[in-house]
């Protein structure tokens, strides 16, 4: 059974985590979020330095966490996409040192792949076939997960992704940052049948509607109006809870009940969630129900490992380290790469 030592820096959290296949040996996640909320989102270079600063005093307490020395570490992976290219260089680059410090093998690992391994870190009985959400700040997907390295994506977003749209309506609404988390918060207080909202829907050219893509510029936009009209008609604190929950309560049950289409369109019996917006509170209401009415398993992973992490990738390194995959050390980082082309990050 590997170990590996990961590094994940693709945006605003410097993580390092050691996993025995998919045993979490140690966790260190420091988060960026003060150091960006003052700008009401991440700035890249403010990212790319304070992973810089903080690389380091991670890496040790993680071996320190672990009790494992440098002699029982098999290999050292990171991510290598897609996200920010100045905060991906600094997670690659303190893994190929390291990599070549200690003569271990390198592992680059998608970002999207990790998302997808992190429901295997909490469901040892989890295996593929299956259908993974993945809903996050940069990606909203419907992704049939046929193996280690073998994906097909099914559906996706036209526009923002679904933790944009909660980071933009927050903004909208002055929860501030990071919006997710602070709209849910806000929700809890509101009614979430106060205002009638649009779910986003892609019209096919052949007519009729795209089934599994998103669209949530329509719902940001509809948002806006109506809280420009709430504002011309009263002089009055807006209603915030209410608008909260009435946003949070779309977009839970539209992402809900594509993906529980999507899986009986395909045949796949289990479901996986994973990405920063798998944590809201309405969306797994809504596929809970949805799964158990339709007699399908779904599995969220725990709030610790829906956010960005270096457990989830170094879980899914385990397992390419296992299948012979191995990465060169002129790997290099790329902003964009889709979860179809994982392959091109080994040899």
């Amino acid at each position: 059974m590997a170990i590996i030592l990961a590094i994940e820096t693709s945006c605003d959290e410097t993580a390092v985590a050691i996993v025995k296949n998919r045993n979490v040996l140690s966790g260190v996640v420091a988060s960026q979020i003060p150091a960006h909320q003052v700008y009401g989102g991440v700035v890249p270079e403010l990212a790319s330095r304070q992973h810089l600063a903080l690389i380091n005093p991670c890496v040790a307490q993680a071996l320190t966490e672990s009790q494992r020395t440098w002699s029982e570490i098999d290999a050292v992976a990171a991510t290598a996409a897609p996200g920010l290219v100045g905060s991906l260089m600094v997670g690659v680059t303190a893994a190929k040192t390291l990599a070549m410090l200690h003569a271990k093998p390198f592992l680059g690992i998608h970002h999207l792949e990790g998302h997808i391994y992190a429901s295997y870190l909490s469901q040892p009985e989890l295996m593929p076939p299956f259908l993974c959400l993945l809903v996050s700040g940069g990606h909203t997907s419907l992704i049939h997960v046929r193996g280690c390295g073998h994906y097909e994506q099914l559906g996706t977003t036209r526009d923002d992704a679904a933790g944009e749209a909660f980071d933009k309506v927050a903004r909208l609404l002055g929860l501030g940052y990071p919006g997710g988390p602070a709209i849910d918060r806000a929700a809890q207080q509101g009614n979430p049948q106060a205002f009638a909202l649009p779910e986003g829907r892609i019209s096919l050219p052949e007519g009729g509607y795209h089934p599994y893509d998103s669209s949530f510029s329509g719902l940001k936009t509809a948002m806006l109006r109506l809280i420009q009209q709430l504002q011309a008609k009263s002089n009055g604190p807006l209603p915030v809870n209410d608008l909260a929950a009435s946003f949070q309560e779309t977009v839970g049950r539209s992402l809900a009940q594509k993906t529980i289409r999507c899986a009986l369109d395909h045949g796949l019996t289990t479901i996986a969630i994973g990405g920063g917006v798998a944590a809201n509170s309405r969306l797994r209401h809504h596929l809970q129900a949805l799964a158990q009415e339709k007699d399908l398993k779904v599995y969220f992973p725990p709030l610790k490992l829906c956010t960005d992490n270096a457990a989830m990738i170094a879980c899914a390194a385990a397992e390419h380290y296992d299948q012979g995959d191995r990465s060169s050390l002129t790997l290099g980082v790329q902003s964009r790469l889709p979860i179809q082309s994982v392959q091109q990050l080994y040899l």
